[in-house]
């Protein structure tokens, strides 16, 4: 907008002169402010006003314009570039297309992009526009590309498919990742950045530079260097630059920069070679204090659920001197009762799901500890003093237990959901940790302390002592010791119900369930030390660890083997285990 004269001109707009009336006849223009003829002209001050509201409006037009037109210039000629999908006659082509529309950096060409690599982008063939398509029965609904919006339906006959192969998916897949990398989130430029360090290309290198100037967050501007690394490694630069990216990737030092070393040291020669030999030996002692300590997470794990599993039997094999074969289906019972609350809640109440377990421990315990007392009230207290009659007893028990379960719930595995909280991992360095085998680790660690505390400080856990250190002595000083006997099973028999609500989100709900850790419980109790809780968790947790060392070198069938027989050789030695309970009647 300029003032010539007595004339404000707006470009293609507007003439608006101060000393006439007559009305502009340019081409285009347009006369904002005069006096039509036959009447005065309006006085100043009138005129004044009417100038100053035709700028302002003729300003707010520009501005618009000014807004508008880049974007949709910029859609446009998204537009033209997907349009050429419709002449692409190899997939060669298709590619080409496909690194066009990642080349303009916009997110808005994810939608095609996406269809494209499932195979829903197809071409019209009257017009040959390109749209999005979902068959659904004889017709297929057409999509804009760019906005989604429905443009209609065309019978399977009127479009053509866009073949896709799987060397293409894997371009898609890299375009998409180059488009994350100037996302607001910083989770989805960590995974664009992931993306392109597994699939290394030299055209990232440029978008990879332009992202790093930017890049705000030191963590996620560290992915992307090592991502620029390893696109280094497979361009045409410089050694120089070669050998600071194997540096820089060697300084990462996970599995999947070995993986990518070793390809440049299978390619690659002179110092290059050498540069990568030393940091790919260099990774490798790294991981392989990071595969020990995973193995001893994943024993601490497995002794989490041999405690859960074995610590209501030491109570019971230590105060009793019962062999409860049937402590295995207590385990089972417990499962069970996990299935039927969530079944309820995913029925009645699906809000509740992750509430689930909290509200399965109770019950889980009760069922577990009301048929262990009508075991031990039924069975068990008629065979005191005969051990192998009670073993023989309670195996009978377990396979009714298993044939009843068998009739009321099927002979197949039942579902049991994980809540949100114990779902999905995180990783330490290169150790990765499962979210349930933590929680079952916490859970167990909790009923340990509380069964501890009741042992040592609760009036009744002070009787179960008792007799255990000295039955005739607890009788003579008015314990009614049939009655800590029953109480006792309940109690183990509830332990186990509550380690299957545990052991019901890492293993299969079957009938089969707790056939599975009765002999390992068994070990665990004789390791540690019989009824004491603190060789059952030190002996749980150490059988835990020996098994998942001994099972890369020789299976998990044979490490076994090979526990039961270090376990025989060291009660040789020490008859009572690590821990041996102390008292007259222990000792007679």
């Amino acid at each position: 907008m300029w003032r010539q004269g007595n004339q404000l001109i707006l470009p293609g707009l507007t003439v608006v002169d101060f000393s006439t009336t007559q009305t502009a006849t340019r081409p285009g223009e347009l006369l904002l402010s005069s006096s039509p003829p036959g009447r005065e002209v309006q006085p100043f001050k009138s005129r004044q006003k009417s100038m100053i509201f035709t700028r302002a409006i003729g300003l707010t037009l520009l501005l618009l314009l000014g807004m508008l037109s880049p974007s949709n210039a910029a859609e446009a000629d998204l537009r033209a570039i997907i349009a050429k999908f419709a002449t692409v006659s190899n997939f060669s082509a298709t590619e080409a297309v496909v690194r066009e529309l990642a080349a303009t950096g916009d997110t808005a060409v994810e939608r095609p992009l996406g269809a494209l690599a499932e195979g829903d982008l197809y071409v019209r063939k009257a017009d040959s526009l390109v749209f999005i398509g979902k068959e659904g029965g004889g017709s297929v609904a057409l999509l804009d590309p760019l906005s989604g919006e429905k443009s209609g339906e065309a019978a399977k006959g009127e479009i053509t498919k866009i073949k896709v192969n799987n060397t293409l998916r894997r371009a898609i897949r890299d375009a998409l990742g180059t488009l994350t990398l100037g996302a607001k989130d910083p989770a989805a430029r960590i995974a664009a950045a992931d993306t392109m360090f597994k699939t290394p290309d030299a055209t990232n290198i440029e978008p990879l530079d332009a992202a790093i100037t930017s890049e705000s967050v030191a963590s996620v501007k560290a992915l992307l260097e090592q991502a620029r690394a390893a696109s280094v490694l497979v361009s045409d630069r410089p050694e120089a630059d070669k050998l600071a990216a194997i540096a820089l990737i060697g300084a990462r030092g996970d599995r999947n920069a070995l993986s990518l070393l070793t390809a440049v040291e299978a390619n690659s020669e002179g110092a290059v070679k050498d540069a990568a030999t030393a940091a790919i030996a260099n990774i490798n002692s790294t991981l392989a204090l990071w595969d020990a300590g995973q193995n001893i997470w994943y024993g601490i794990s497995l002794g989490s659920v041999l405690l859960l599993a074995a610590i209501g039997l030491a109570i019971t094999f230590g105060v009793m001197g019962v062999i409860n074969m049937a402590h295995g289906e207590m385990v089972m019972l417990g499962a069970y009762t996990t299935f039927v609350v969530q079944e309820v809640i995913r029925n009645s109440f699906p809000g509740l799901f992750d509430w689930s377990l909290v509200i399965a421990l109770p019950l889980a315990f009760s069922v577990a500890a009301l048929v262990g007392l009508v075991i031990e009230r039924g069975v068990i207290r008629f065979l005191y003093g005969r051990p192998l009659e009670t073993l023989l007893a309670t195996w009978g028990v377990s396979l009714i237990l298993q044939q009843a379960v068998r009739t009321i719930f099927g002979p197949t595995n039942q579902e049991v959901g994980n809540p949100s909280w114990m779902s999905g991992s995180f990783d330490i360095g290169q150790l990765a940790v499962t979210w349930n085998r933590l929680w079952i680790l916490v859970f167990a660690l909790g009923v340990f302390a509380v069964l501890l505390y009741v042992m040592k400080r609760a009036p009744w856990g002070l009787q179960m002592r008792a007799v255990t250190a000295n039955r005739r002595m607890a009788a003579s000083m008015g314990i009614r010791t049939p009655w800590v006997d029953a109480l006792t099973f309940a109690l183990g028999s509830g332990i186990a119900g509550i380690a299957g609500v545990a052991l019901s989100q890492i293993d299969n709900v079957s009938p089969n369930l707790g056939r599975g850790y009765i002999i390992d419980s068994f070990m665990v109790v004789v390791f540690g030390g019989v009824g004491n809780l603190w060789g059952t968790l030190v002996g749980a947790f150490s059988l835990g660890i020996v098994n998942k060392f001994l099972e890369p070198y020789a299976g998990a069938v044979l490490g076994k083997i090979v526990v039961l027989v270090l376990i025989i050789l060291f009660i040789q030695k020490r008859p009572r285990g690590l821990f041996a309970l102390k008292g007259r009647s222990v000792e007679a």
